[in-house]
């Protein structure tokens, strides 16, 4: 699995991105996150708040409907929010295509679930830890990080069932699902390891006609 392209999907203050952008240092492999938004909106167009706030609004259902409402929410014949996904979608397999990499969220696992190469990590942890990583790490009041971690992960799970057809968080969508609640960032990413040599070892032991 040299050649893996790694997505990491999370609960928010469970650590993921800390976790993706020091295994992709570590592997010594390209990271993505903002930067897919950068990319999208120079290929697209459009503005990058728009592609930020996407995500935000999913946790409106109702906000999110009617955005894909009337032809003025309309670009290039197409809803604006589905519009928004295809430009980033589209700069995910591109990236992708360029060789092994870490992409975080942007539902890259479903969007390269047709990659052999593709290995889906999601990270969780209960809430009262993630709440206190939001106010140790993210700076937050510890009232607001109550409210903060259940928004957020309001609108990623909204944002990833909307587009995908999928259930966020549902272990049949990825390969390796890791409780942050007792283990930091520096073990997450050993593990991970770990189990790319496991997969690594397991693809050269297949016989050739499998």
């Amino acid at each position: 699995m040299k050649n893996a392209i790694i997505t990491i999907s999370r609960q928010y203050g469970s650590g993921g991105r800390k976790i993706a952008k020091r295994l992709a240092e570590e592997l010594n492999i390209p990271f993505y996150d903002n930067e897919i938004i950068s990319m999208a909106a120079e290929k697209s167009g459009i503005k990058d708040e728009m592609f930020k706030d996407a995500e935000l609004q999913a946790g409106n259902n109702l906000l999110y409907l009617l955005s894909r409402l009337g032809p003025e929410t309309q670009v290039y014949g197409m809803p604006f929010n589905e519009k928004v996904f295809s430009v980033q979608s589209q700069v995910i397999r591109d990236v992708a295509a360029k060789g092994p990499c870490v992409i975080l969220g942007r539902c890259a696992d479903y969007v390269l679930s047709d990659y052999q190469n593709c290995i889906n990590i999601y990270t969780y942890a209960s809430f009262q830890t993630r709440v206190a990583r939001a106010v140790t790490d993210y700076g937050l009041e510890q009232i607001i990080a109550d409210k903060e971690v259940r928004k957020v992960d309001k609108s990623r799970e909204a944002y990833y069932n909307y587009h995908t057809g999928n259930k966020w968080g549902d272990p049949a969508n990825y390969d390796l699902m890791i409780n942050m609640s007792l283990i930091d960032a520096e073990a997450a990413v050993e593990l991970i390891k770990k189990y790319l040599d496991l997969r690594c070892d397991n693809e050269l032991r297949k016989p050739y006609n499998e």
